[in-house]
């Protein structure tokens, strides 16, 4: 079985972070949402998301993809947190997948990992993508693929994002049943 960890912390977009959770979870991937302390988190629309546990007690456990949802300040407490930083670092030398969507690109760029990748984010993060990594190329696709990174654009692009990153992990047949079980057209 797959594993996914999913970071977040306030400000959390929770569309972002719960659609994706949700739709990994159908598919029978074992997902594991990590606040950086372990405590209740605050969303943007104000919901609060109870954790599965805290960042630093699972961060060195094997993952099979790291996936960082957006939100502000979630974005940017995720890029300087250097739990999260090590977790993507790693993966990344691992050669295993990661994702963000909105906002969280930008903490890939500024980790370096979307260098000479094609990436897409939220349209307002497109100048401090491309500041952060110059040598990456933007796009204003809903969903991005790149070699090990998926990037996605915003809370309406939820879905197709998870939807890609089921297929990532379990095939394209497995997406479509999903995507089908819940009446995606």
């Amino acid at each position: 079985m797959s594993r996914v960890l999913v970071p977040f912390t306030r400000g959390v977009e929770e569309i972002e972070c719960i659609a994706v959770v949700d739709i990994l979870r159908r598919a029978d991937i074992e997902v594991c949402m990590a606040s950086l302390d372990g405590a209740p988190v605050v969303g943007r629309s104000a919901i609060t998301i109870l954790p599965d546990a805290a960042l630093p007690d699972i961060m060195h456990e094997a993952w099979d993809m790291v996936v960082l949802p957006g939100g502000l300040p979630n974005a940017h407490l995720l890029r300087d947190d250097a739990n999260v930083k090590a977790v993507v670092d790693r993966l990344r030398s691992e050669r295993k997948s990661i994702a963000a969507i909105c906002a969280a690109p930008t903490a890939l760029a500024a980790f370096g990992i979307t260098a000479g990748k094609k990436v897409t984010s939220y349209p307002s993060c497109q100048q401090e993508m491309q500041s952060l990594q110059p040598s990456s190329v933007y796009s204003d696709d809903a969903v991005v693929e790149d070699d090990f990174l998926t990037t996605s654009r915003g809370a309406g692009t939820s879905l197709l994002f998870a939807l890609r990153l089921v297929a990532r992990l379990c095939g394209e047949e497995k997406a479509e049943q999903i995507g089908q079980s819940i009446v995606m057209s």
